[in-house]
């Protein structure tokens, strides 16, 4: 199932506060973080429209399912070019950054690095199987 903005927005809620602005401790869900928040949401917001779908929805290698392609782990150009391109459509609606991009980008660089390590110890690690199964 994939998450909604309203679920994004519940569970950064049950999340501990451990956010600071000017030294102040603050709550996730702070007025002063909605701007954010809501361009995170717009991420979430897309994906059953029919002008993103496309770009947005992609086919999880691991489970067969349909999901948001921020989570998605990327196995072809095609699959960068439509990121690259989801990623331009969003920004153009939002006025700026997605706030995504590093998101997605890490775990795809952890799921090759995480690889690439079990490879080079031959085995005697299961970095690989534990990223995916996370």
């Amino acid at each position: 199932m994939v998450r909604t903005k309203e679920q994004y927005m519940k569970d950064l809620d049950k999340m501990k506060s451990n956010l600071y602005f000017n030294g102040e401790l603050i709550d996730r869900l702070d007025d002063r973080q909605l701007d954010c928040i809501n361009t995170i949401g717009t991420t979430f917001d897309v994906f059953d429209n029919p002008e993103y779908r496309d770009l947005i929805q992609a086919k999880s290698h691991l489970t067969g399912e349909i999901i948001n392609r921020f989570t998605h782990i990327h196995h072809s150009t095609e699959d960068l070019h439509k990121k690259q391109d989801l990623t331009r459509k969003i920004s153009q609606k939002v006025g700026g950054c997605i706030q995504r991009c590093m998101g997605c980008d890490a775990a795809n660089a952890i799921y090759n690095v995480s690889y690439e390590a079990d490879k080079l110890n031959k085995g005697e690690t299961q970095y690989h199987e534990n990223f995916k199964k996370w």
